[in-house]
This record gives structure tokens, C-alpha cells and sequence, in this order.
């Protein structure tokens, strides 16, 4: 075996140890991310699949000495070495946490997987070629049949081993790696979390079986003490009958039955005071397991489970996806079944003491143990009834909207044999607040839903129980009475989720309640932008276990950046964030300060009033509209050159003067208007008409979605033929030319479809198109027309060879397009434009009074 793994360790080389760390962390995000079939984001998972190949395996090759020895006695006849080798990406992508080595009912998975690795092995083999590959061939064909002898009836004893090769492996990589990196600590750190847990696991079952054979031997010897208590009662009858007998008689038999009953009682009094330690030291040990119980709980559903809701919630601000809930419903299943057991355990053990009384502190023990069961059982069904799918956070009136519940102890606990009901209410931040402290509610809600009651369902394949409510809408809402400057935008409530059920033959009833992430209600689209700044702060700042709905009314500005950089992303669904220098450009417009240096901003503050409730300085708008303006035009017109940088958006006009004023003329820039929400202007520098030998920078008037929605933004730019290089110093086609409409198609019937070009009239002159020999509009930097002109607004037209005819509308001004700052009015221009278009698109006989074509 030594020479076999020496033959693949191969020459050794250096270890890339942060590239092993990493890789062996992706193994770890994988065990959760395999969840993905159940509905979660592959998008990052494909391709983790394709680094982590052999991801342990690789590491574990490179172990030396002392080390290497121990990874090598792993393997054997009972396991091969050369399997490990050959099948390490499939045996590493497999779930085998997920697999309760307890659960008889878990075989059927456990036989699966021991399918699935004979047959990989075999198709191994098949795949084997040449001479080498003919012995490795018969040796792999060897080793299926010999794991398909050991392990076919007993399938479960190979996801044993095998999950104690994975967690040893694991444990000597993760000694021998450098874990002082950064990476390598955060894998050290996940895996011993997730070791912890798994090595708690094993205790408490060890602890159950224990406390499991303790009570059948109390129970054995309970059974021996009723059996020698009867007997000295049939001495004792015997001893009584003696007094009918005659004297000689009595005395004969009757010194050996006092004997006998002297015997057996002094047995009897020594046996009691055995069985009755033996019950104080069974309600010991089932302590000790209800306090590791209790701390396996606390860590399963206060840290992992409320860091999972954590990232639910940040998942509404556009963070990464929350993860699958399949290990977390596994360690809840793992929970309920253990604390199962020693429910029914510390029931037998009362159940005994019922049966043969003894005098002690056993009974307030038990009483004691019963309730802490209890207890523990409760806070885990009440903990793990939970919103899988959260309902939309800005809930529109009469509007159709879902959610989904799940139960992740509800297969464990039989809970879908008597399927029950899940109700959903629509309820106030108050009733929230009074639900919490347990005060009578009287049912109230604030508002109502329809379809809003569902039964959950339990699904075999994945073993979860949910209720999937498709077609909940909100009918109407009743609305509190509002708080100071708080808007109907302002005002959150949550939609109450709650149900009943039994477990045990209704030994014990739950009422279980949930409730979802803040909502807001809206009852038009023009309120959508308030309304999500409101669950924007609520989902960033919200403390876990707060007073529903608190939140902080005043945030450090490091903080609300990352949370808008997260929503920005998301919004864009880009990986080109916030730079730090956009960031610095929102904190001047936020603050009204005008440093430049990133740290003035670090230790500043923001308050809500600040973020969206106060206009910023010389505007009707807040600093929150402003910036979702700037993502819902990125989003809808100009992703793609966000994505290319093509924008450099967050620049303020002074800022682009001084950018541009260096560069050649026809240089510009695209930038985010400051003066209009979800508009972007173009920026250039070109000569100053007014002054020869002088130069200014021109701002367009902003583009707005209503503008890109007649022509984009990368036609605009091919149109205007004065811009020339994209700052710094990229030509306009090579960064825009991808997006450009292709020509128009030829006449067809002898129509053509109109187009619409952008012009500015002091950039632009008629000069001839070489292409058709007709007129038309052509934009010229070098000679741009004198401000004090009248402007005109000119319109490409459509090529008619058949026709020959040339359209152009002029649109005569007394005063200039551009203003005194050089921006160009374009709204004007574009009514002319569409005036036109229609026009255009009228039958020719109609507008010229010809014969249609």
C-alpha cells in the first residue's frame, strides 16, 4: 500500500497552501450547496465543482511522516485505497451527513449510495485501456464485487466508514495546513463547527444507548425484585397457614420458613436500596444528557439556525442566497429524534416507579426530568416551524403574491400522518409587538387575505414537510394611525403564519406561529421606491431578537454603504460594485461636503430622515429616490455598459469639467444627472463658438428611461458624430459598437420602416451622405454652430429609392437648446421627434396626396 501511494503522490512538489485551503473550504460550501437541486442558485456551484475536483483528496496526498501513516491505516480490505483514489470527486460530492446512521429507515439511502459506487467503479474499469489499464481493470471489477459482498446487507456500515475517512482525512489536512492565512482560518474555523456538532451528535447518542441499557437492566432487576417480593409473600402465607396445623408440625416446618423469609427480606431491603440508586443514577445521566441537549439545541437553532434567517433577510437586500435547509433540517431531525428517545425513556423509568414505589427524592427527579423534555421538545418544534420562502417585502394591493412554510422536524415527528393547517394574517407592527408578549390579540389582523389557508404537504423524496401557498392576495389593509412625519411608506407590517398539530397519539399539541420579514404595503407603483427604502434599512440594520420592528434611526456611513453597494449589485445584477470613489462622490451629495478623502466620512453618521425623508439641498427629492432612480435606469438601459465600464456615472459636473478640460476635443463621459432622478447626461469638450482658440465643456440634458425606451443609448452616441473617444481615451465604436441596431432591411411592398436620429444642432451641419446621395443631417465638432443662432432640430430620414423623397422638420427657435451651462434641452426635440414618427408611419397617399406605393 505504501509503494501503491507513493506511485500517485508522484515527485513532490510545493504546496500552494492558501489554493488547498481554499479549495478544502469550497468542499465544505459544498456539502450545503449540493441543496441546490432543491431549488437553490447552481450558478457558483458549477463552477466550484470544477475547482474542487479531488479537493481532499489532493491535500491528503500531500501529508508526510507521521501524518501520512495514519491516513493510510484508514484503508484496507474493508475499504480499498485505490476506490478512495479512483472515485474521490464522486465519493467527496456526496452527502453523507445527511444520512442518520441511527435511523433504520435511512437504509434504503445508504443502499442507493452503495449502488451509485458500484457502479461508478464499474464504469471505472470499463474505461480502462492498454496493458496497465487491463490489471487495473480486473482489480477495480475485483474491488466492486468485494464492497458489494461486505456491504450489501449492511449499507449503512459503509456510509460509516466512509464518513470516518472524510472526517479523519479533514482533521490531518487541517493539522498540517498553514491555518495563520486567512482562508485556511476560515476553513479551520467551519470545519470544527460543523466537527463540533457532529462529534455532540455522537456523544448524545452514545449517552441515549447508555442511558438505554441502564433502563433495561433496571428494568431486568425491577422485574427480579416484584418476583422475590411475591415470593416472600407466599412465605409469609405459609407462615400464617402453620397456625392450623398441630404444634409438632408448626414447629418443625416453621424455623425454616422464618429462616427462608428472614433471607428474602434482607434481600428484598438490600435489592431496594439498589434499585433505588440505580433510578437516582439513571435520572443523573439523563441530566447530563438534557444539558448537552440543551446545548446542541442552543447552537443548532440560535446561532446556525437565526445566521441562516440572517442571511434570508439579507438575501431581500440582494445578498447572497441563504443556503439550502437540508443539513440545518438534518440536525434538527437528529435533535427530535434524540430528545424523542429520552422523552419515552424518562417516561418507562416513571412508568416503573409507578409500578413499584419506593420512597426518595426519585419522583421530583423524574417530575423534573419530564418537564425539561418537554421544554426542550417545544422550543425545537415551535423554533423549526419556519417561512422557507418569504412573501414579497413591498406587498401591493390585488396583487397576487406566495410563500412558503416548512416544518423541519415534521417527518421526524410523524407530523404529516394528520396533515395540519397553516393559516396566513396580515397583522401591524403593534399586534406583532402584543403577539410576542403574549397578550390577547382577540385575532385581530389589519387587513385581509384571500387564499390564505394551505395544508402542508409532505414530500418523500426530500423528507419535508411545507405548506406552499401559490396565490395569496391582499385584499384590502387597514392602516394604524401614523407617528409624526412617518408616511404611509413608512408604516410595516408582517403576515402572521400559524398552525396546530399533535405528536405522539396526541401526547403532546403544539400551536405553533411564525412571522415573516417586515412588509410594506403599497396600493400603487409610485409609492414602490419608498416603500423599498423602508425594508432597505429594516433588512440592513435589524438586530436579531429585536422589538418587532425596531430598528436604529441613525447608522454609520461604512454601514449604509455596503448596503446599498449589495442592493446596487443586485438591482444591476453586476459584479461591478460601488467603487470607492462613487462611494466618496454619494457621501458628498449625502453630507453636502465636498472633501475627497474617504476617511473625513468613515466615523460620520446618516439618520432616516437624511436617507428618505428629507430633500436634499436645492432639490424635491431625497438622497434614497435619487439613487434608486440611478438603479432602475442601469437596470433597464444601460446594464451592459455598466458592466463594461463604459459609465463612470458618479461624477458631479464640475468633477467632469475638470476631467475632460485635459483631454482632446470629442472626449466624453457619461455621467448620472445630479439635478433629475434616473437620468444620465453626456458630458464633451469641444471648442467654444463664442471665444476662437477656447474651450468648454458640453452637458447634454439628461437621458431618462422615457427617452431610451424611443432610442438607446448606444444608438444615441453613434448618432452624435462629434463624440469621438470615451474618456480617457477609448474610441466610441470600439466600446459601443456591439450594441448599435443594424440598418434597416430594404422596402418591402414599398414600405420601409422610419427611423429616428438624435442631433444637436450646434454640433451638427447638412453635409451630403455619400452612402444614398441624399441630404441629411450630419454632426460636426470641429464647426459647432454659434450659441446665439436659432437651432434647428433635424430627423434622419428614412431612404426611399423607390420614392426619392427626403423628410426633414425643422422646428424654429428663438432661444438656444443649449443653456448657459451648455445643456441641451432634449425633451423639446423629442416631441418634434415623435410627432414626426407618426407621420411617418401614416399611409403616403394621406400625407402628400400621391397614389400609395
Amino acid at each position: 500500500m505504501q509503494n501503491f501511494f507513493k506511485l500517485f503522490q508522484g515527485p513532490r512538489q510545493r504546496v500552494n497552501h492558501s489554493r488547498c485551503e481554499f479549495t478544502c473550504l469550497l468542499w465544505f460550501h459544498i456539502q450545503e450547496s449540493q441543496a441546490a437541486r432543491h431549488g437553490i442558485d447552481r450558478t457558483c456551484t458549477d463552477y466550484v465543482y470544477r475547482v474542487l475536483k479531488m479537493a481532499v483528496w489532493i491535500q491528503a496526498q500531500q501529508l508526510q511522516g507521521d501524518a501520512l501513516h495514519q491516513m493510510q491505516s484508514l484503508y484496507g480490505q474493508h475499504f480499498p485505497i485505490e476506490v478512495r483514489h479512483y472515485l474521490s470527486q464522486w465519493i467527496e460530492g456526496q452527502l453523507w451527513d445527511v444520512i442518520d446512521l441511527e435511523n433504520p429507515q435511512e437504509e434504503f439511502k445508504a443502499k442507493r449510495l452503495l449502488d451509485s459506487l458500484i457502479q461508478e467503479l464499474q464504469n471505472k474499469a470499463e474505461h480502462q485501456v492498454g496493458e496497465d489499464g487491463f490489471l487495473l481493470k480486473i482489480k477495480l471489477g475485483h474491488y466492486a464485487s468485494q464492497l458489494k459482498s461486505t456491504y450489501d446487507r449492511c449499507p449503512l456500515e459503509l456510509v460509516r466508514c466512509i464518513k470516518h475517512i472524510l472526517y479523519t482525512e479533514q482533521r490531518l489536512v487541517r493539522e498540517a495546513t498553514n491555518s495563520s492565512s486567512p482562508v485556511g482560518g476560515m476553513m479551520d474555523s467551519m470545519s470544527q463547527k460543523y466537527q463540533q456538532i457532529n462529534q455532540a451528535f455522537e456523544e448524545l447518542r452514545l449517552m441515549t444507548q447508555d442511558t438505554e441499557n441502564e433502563l433495561r437492566k433496571l428494568q431486568h432487576n425491577q422485574e427480579y425484585f416484584i418476583i422475590q417480593y411475591q415470593e416472600s409473600l407466599r412465605i409469609q402465607a405459609q407462615l400464617t397457614s402453620l397456625s392450623t396445623l398441630p404444634p409438632a408440625d408448626r414447629q418443625l416446618r416453621e424455623p425454616a420458613l422464618l429462616s427462608k423469609r428472614a433471607t428474602v427480606e434482607a434481600w428484598l431491603t438490600r435489592e431496594a436500596n439498589t434499585l433505588q440508586k440505580y433510578r437516582l443514577d439513571l435520572a443523573e445521566k439523563h441530566q447530563k444528557t438534557l444539558q448537552l441537549l440543551r446545548k446542541q439545541q442552543t447552537i443548532i437553532l440560535d446561532d446556525e439556525l437565526i445566521q441562516w434567517k440572517r442571511r434570508q433577510q439579507l438575501a431581500g437586500n440582494g445578498g447572497p442566497p441563504e443556503g439550502g435547509l437540508d443539513i440545518l433540517q438534518s440536525w434538527c431531525e437528529k435533535l427530535a429524534e434524540t430528545i424523542w428517545q429520552n422523552r419515552q425513556q424518562i417516561r418507562r423509568a416513571e412508568h416503573l416507579r409507578q409500578q413499584l414505589p419506593i420512597p426518595g427524592p426519585i419522583e421530583e427527579l423524574l417530575n423534573e426530568l419530564n418537564s425539561t423534555i418537554t421544554d426542550i421538545i417545544s422550543a425545537l418544534v415551535t423554533s423549526t416551524f419556519i417561512i422557507e420562502k418569504q412573501p414579497p417585502q413591498v406587498l401591493k394591493t390585488q396583487t397576487k403574491f406566495a410563500a412558503t412554510v416548512r416544518l423541519l422536524v415534521g417527518g421526524k415527528l410523524n407530523v404529516h400522518m394528520n396533515p395540519p393547517q397553516v393559516k396566513a394574517t396580515i397583522i401591524s407592527e403593534q399586534q406583532a409587538k402584543a403577539l410576542l408578549k403574549n397578550e390577547n390579540t382577540r385575532n385581530d389582523s389589519s387587513g385581509e387575505i384571500l387564499n390564505n389557508n394551505c395544508v402542508m404537504e409532505y414530500h418523500q423524496t426530500t423528507g419535508t414537510l411545507s405548506a406552499h401557498f401559490r396565490n395569496m392576495s391582499l385584499k384590502r389593509i387597514k392602516r394604524s394611525d401614523r407617528r409624526g412625519a412617518e408616511s404611509v411608506t413608512e408604516e410595516k407590517f408582517t403576515i402572521l403564519f400559524e398552525s396546530q398539530f399533535s405528536v405522539g397519539g396526541n401526547e403532546l399539541v403544539f400551536q405553533v406561529k411564525t412571522l415573516s420579514l417586515p412588509v410594506v404595503v403599497i396600493v400603487h407603483g409610485s409609492q414602490d421606491n419608498n416603500a423599498t427604502a423602508t425594508v432597505l434599512w429594516d433588512n440592513a440594520f435589524a438586530e436579531p431578537g429585536r422589538v418587532p420592528f425596531l430598528v436604529p434611526d441613525k447608522v454609520l456611513w461604512p454601514q449604509l454603504c455596503d448596503a446599498i453597494n449589495m442592493k446596487y449589485k443586485a438591482e444591476v445584477q453586476s459584479n461591478r460594485g460601488l467603487s470607492e470613489e462613487n462611494l466618496v462622490f454619494l457621501a458628498q451629495k449625502a453630507f453636502s461636503i465636498s472633501s475627497n478623502n474617504p476617511d473625513d466620512y468613515r466615523n460620520m453618521t446618516m439618520t432616516w430622515s437624511q436617507f428618505n425623508r428629507e430633500s436634499l439641498p436645492g432639490r424635491n427629492f431625497t438622497f434614497w429616490q435619487w439613487f434608486d432612480g440611478v438603479m432602475e435606469l442601469t437596470k433597464k438601459h444601460l446594464k451592459p455598459h455598466w458592466n463594461d465600464g463604459a459609465i463612470l456615472g458618479f461624477v458631479n459636473k464640475q468633477q467632469a469639467q475638470d476631467m475632460l478640460m485635459s483631454k482632446p476635443n470629442g472626449t466624453f463621459l457619461l455621467r448620472f444627472s445630479d439635478s433629475e432622478i434616473g437620468g444620465i447626461t453626456i458630458a464633451w469638450v469641444a471648442e467654444n463658438p463664442n471665444k476662437a482658440g477656447e474651450r468648454m465643456v458640453w452637458n447634454l440634458m439628461p437621458y431618462t428611461t422615457k427617452d431610451f425606451s424611443i432610442r438607446s443609448l448606444a444608438d444615441r452616441i453613434s448618432d452624435l458624430n462629434h463624440l469621438l473617444f470615451l474618456y480617457p481615451d477609448r474610441p466610441k465604436d470600439e466600446v459601443f459598437s456591439k450594441y448599435y441596431t443594424p440598418p434597416l432591411s430594404k422596402a418591402v411592398d414599398g414600405y420601409v420602416k422610419p427611423q429616428i436620429k438624435q442631433v444637436v444642432p450646434e454640433f451638427a451641419t447638412a453635409n451630403p451622405d455619400p452612402a444614398s446621395g441624399n441630404q441629411t443631417y450630419m454632426d460636426h465638432g470641429a464647426s459647432p454652430a454659434p450659441v446665439s443662432h436659432p437651432h434647428t432640430y433635424g430627423i434622419y430620414p428614412p431612404i426611399l429609392s423607390e420614392c426619392e423623397w427626403l423628410l426633414s422638420v425643422s422646428c424654429g427657435r428663438s432661444d438656444s437648446m443649449l443653456d448657459t451651462d451648455g445643456d441641451f434641452d432634449l425633451d423639446d426635440t423629442m416631441d418634434v421627434a415623435r410627432h414626426v414618427e407618426e407621420l411617418l408611419r401614416r399611409p403616403v397617399e394621406s400625407q402628400w396626396g400621391g397614389p400609395q406605393s
